[in-house]
């Protein structure tokens, strides 16, 4: 029959002491079979349990003394003995609860954290910093405000189709960017064990059902834009703002160019000298280098912009990056309210009657050429970087025609300015 151990007090158990002998030493503490309090030679107690499991001799260990006290000890010495009895391996157990608190941990990442963890993890991926800097404003415009505190194991394909419905129509181009982004940022996440299962981002058999395919949405779909009439008192609400927004805004309108173009243009791309801004090819939508023969009016108002040494952008945030496609936005839509406010119509398309937005005034720029000019159409077209024929297109590329599409600018600007020749 089996040595039963005497049941130590509380009081006994504290004056226990290493009797100096190397190495570890242990005494049975009684109350449960196999408890024990081991002692280390520096001084160090903690609670052991011995016991067969499964056949196989096991220590387990109950934690430190007096952390871990006597009551406690013998408490968890009885708990384990049970689950024993049940044929439950209590050290697998615990083992196994660690492991799923350390998946839970990981699964704990909000989507904020995940897009700046993911843009680390890819930054050698990047061209160059403005192709960083487009993914970052993109998530932080669109995708953060509504996914940012979410957790990247919760999102499912409803929380990106609600971050994406709102813009697929009228910013279909940046909407679809978006979507890869968030695809990517999800990805990234999945195989860094932060979530499982299919990515809520993904197009086919997916967010596909939900949204048109970008190809079939129009094309040519008219972004609001503001009247022929209203242009030149649009302008001159413009002029009175001040800030950098405002400033991008008024070069887009004089030089009829899309907004990327403009928030991401350098001073190394303008020659004040020819008055030319050359876009490079890996800017333009089409892939190719586009001249864009400036007004005199943009010509003072790039020399009235101050300058810094560490920033090269002409239209910097204030912060020093890229401005927002929505920093322009918002202001056409302060100006329109403003106008409201003042008793006026506001700044509204024609055909629709929403209010214009800055992709509009591309479509202003067109109707004044049609409406107002005997300018050609496919000058138009070559100052707007539209796809025409090769040949003709590259005739207007040629140096007089160049000089020609400045004349047609300036008169644009005239226009706008309501300065007559």
């Amino acid at each position: 029959m089996p040595r039963i151990a005497k049941e130590l007090s509380a009081l006994e158990v504290k004056r226990l002491v290493h009797p100096g002998a190397d190495g570890l030493t242990t005494v049975a503490v009684g109350g449960v079979s196999g408890l024990m309090l081991q002692f280390t030679p520096a001084g160090g107690r903690s609670w052991v349990l011995r016991a067969s499991v499964g056949g196989r001799r096991r220590e387990m260990g109950l934690g430190s003394y007096p952390e871990v006290s006597l009551a406690q000890a013998r408490d968890t010495a009885r708990e384990f003995k049970d689950k024993i009895r049940q044929g439950i391996d209590p050290v697998e157990e615990r083992r196994a609860a660690r492991a799923e608190l350390v998946v839970q941990r990981m699964r704990n990442l909000r989507f904020a954290d995940a897009v700046d963890k993911c843009l680390s993890a890819k930054l050698d991926s990047f061209k160059n910093s403005k192709h960083r800097q487009q993914w970052e404003n993109t998530l932080a415009t669109y995708a953060t405000p509504l996914l940012g505190e979410m957790q990247v194991a919760d999102i499912t394909v409803h929380d990106v189709f609600r971050v994406l419905e709102p813009i697929w129509q009228e910013k279909t181009e940046t909407a679809s960017r978006l979507r890869g982004r968030i695809e990517t940022v999800l990805a990234w996440a999945t195989v860094r064990g932060h979530r499982s299962g299919e990515n809520p981002a993904r197009w086919g058999g997916n967010l596909k059902e939900l949204l048109p395919a970008p190809g079939k949405i129009a094309e040519q779909e008219n972004h609001p834009a503001i009247q022929l009439a209203d242009a030149p008192r649009w302008f001159s609400a413009l002029r009175k703002r001040s800030g950098n927004g405002s400033r991008a805004l008024e070069f887009a309108a004089l030089t009829a160019s899309r907004s990327a173009m403009v928030r991401g243009a350098t001073w190394d791309e303008i020659d004040m000298a020819t008055g030319l801004w050359v876009i490079p090819a890996e800017r333009m939508k089409m892939k190719r280098e586009h001249r864009v023969p400036l007004p005199s009016a943009a010509q003072q108002l790039l020399r009235a912009l101050p300058r810094t040494k560490d920033n090269s952008l002409v239209f910097p945030a204030s912060r020093g990056g890229q401005l927002s496609d929505m920093t322009l936005s918002a202001t056409m839509a302060r100006l329109h309210e403003t106008d409201l406010a003042k008793g006026g119509a506001g700044f509204v398309d024609g055909v629709n009657t929403r209010p214009a937005v800055p992709h509009g005034l591309r479509s202003t720029f067109r109707d004044w050429v049609a409406d107002r000019t005997n300018f050609a159409g496919e000058m138009a077209e070559v100052a707007l970087a539209h796809q025409i024929a090769s040949d003709v297109e590259a005739a207007y590329r040629r140096g007089h025609m160049v000089e020609k599409r400045r004349e047609m600018m300036d008169e644009w600007a005239n226009f706008l300015t309501e300065k007559s020749k």
